[in-house]
């Protein structure tokens, strides 16, 4: 008899439980779900990741010789940086997959159409793409500037740098003056690059 009454009495604590315990597991999951799906606040957003506002590198101040690099415009003949010779280039090394490079490649258009005149170029030199692939990524983004194909991806060897994007403002001299990696934004472009422009 008093282990019925022991019976009895542990079910009615249990019944008297269980809604506790249903009511509190699902308080949990709806807090989780509401972290996980509830909208953040503008300032705990991450514009990184928005395409349309890249967030810029700084460029390094160096100071050592281009390497020696040949590789191919989109007809397929050879072009060496040494061909620049005598004028202020920088050189893009980029992929038509890469995102950032995608984001930052009309900056790019831009400043060079600004300062084309100032016996400047940019020289893009794709990283392994296949030609046909390059040569409609040029078209689709309008781009003007040299834009070269680098099957072997020896520009990246050359330049010790396999980061896409990265990029080098080589001078006058064959001199490279300035290292980024990542996308670079007009106003670092202005900034760091257009008083070698103006020396």
């Amino acid at each position: 008899m008093p282990k019925d009454n022991n019976n009895r009495s542990g079910k009615k604590k249990l019944l008297l439980v269980l809604p506790l315990i249903i009511v509190g597991s699902s308080l949990i999951i709806i807090s989780i779900a509401g972290f996980f799906l509830w909208p953040r606040p503008d300032k705990y957003k991450n514009t990184a990741l928005k395409p349309d506002v890249p967030n810029s590198s700084i460029p390094v101040a160096v100071e050592f010789n281009a390497p020696e690099l040949t590789v191919l415009d989109l007809n397929g003949g050879s072009v060496s940086l040494r061909d620049y010779h005598g004028r202020v280039i920088l050189v893009n090394n980029w992929a038509t997959w890469c995102p950032p490079c995608k984001a930052e490649m009309p900056e790019l258009q831009a400043y060079f159409d600004d300062h084309k005149d100032q016996d400047f170029m940019i020289v893009a030199i794709d990283a392994g793409d296949p030609t046909h692939q390059v040569q409609r990524f040029v078209f689709e983004y309008g781009l003007t500037f040299d834009v070269l194909a680098d099957p072997n991806m020896d520009a990246l060897t050359a330049f010790r740098n396999n980061s896409l994007p990265s990029s080098y403002v080589i001078d006058e001299s064959g001199t490279v003056r300035l290292a980024w990696t990542g996308v670079i934004s007009r106003e670092m472009l202005e900034k760091h690059l257009t008083p070698l422009l103006e020396d």
